[in-house]
């Protein structure tokens, strides 16, 4: 399913609150428990886990705090590629930087390993590949629903995703600001592990 010229008019934050936050709080009790506020509110009840729920675009975290950090499904779910490389610059942000005579195996900075959807999944039971639409809906059905949801379709959820072409999150890693460490291809999702450009000295 592709998108409407009514939807491609809305704000890039209207359209992800209506495409991505209300329809994963709708299907929160059929979708794994990383997702969605119902489900931090459910993690925070069991210690020591600290729990928040934040705006990607502008992580609440301290600049250089971080060792490690990772984003696992999200940044796909932005709307446009300047959301897409501010929500990973902020990830960046939070990464220990290290002095560049220290940038050992024992002393290296801060690292992210961020996954995204690729658009190259000819052989998986979607079957996009190149030359596909990029930008996409793709339904979430949950059985035995009662009433109606946001598209007023019983049970079915339509939820908006940016599919990555191959270097394409290579190419956002460093319009963000960072260096791309590794990089690969893992079941429909194309992966990097990336840290800050820039070091302290």
């Amino acid at each position: 399913m592709t998108l409407s010229a009514s939807e491609k008019e809305d704000s890039p934050q209207v359209y992800e609150d209506r495409h991505v936050h209300q329809v994963y709080e709708e299907i929160a009790s059929h979708f794994s428990s990383t997702r969605s506020e119902k489900l931090v509110q459910i993690a925070a009840q069991h210690q020591p886990h600290t729990s928040i729920i934040a705006e990607n675009l502008a992580l609440p975290h301290p600049d250089f705090v971080f060792d490690f950090a990772v984003s696992i499904a999200v940044i796909h779910h932005l709307s446009t590629p300047e959301r897409r490389i501010q929500a990973i610059a902020a990830i960046l942000r939070t990464l220990r930087p290290v002095a560049e005579e220290r940038c050992t195996e024992t002393a290296a900075p801060g690292m992210t390993l961020i996954y995204v959807w690729a658009l190259e999944q000819k052989s998986s039971r979607r079957g996009w590949d190149e030359g596909d639409e990029q930008d996409v809906m793709v339904p979430w059905v949950m059985k035995h629903t009662k009433g109606k949801n946001n598209d007023g379709e019983a049970g079915v959820y339509n939820r908006y995703y940016h599919l990555y072409r191959q270097g394409e999150l290579e190419h956002d890693i460093l319009q963000a600001g960072g260096c791309v460490i590794d990089s690969g291809y893992e079941k429909d999702n194309w992966w990097a592990i990336a840290s800050p450009k820039q070091v302290m000295t």
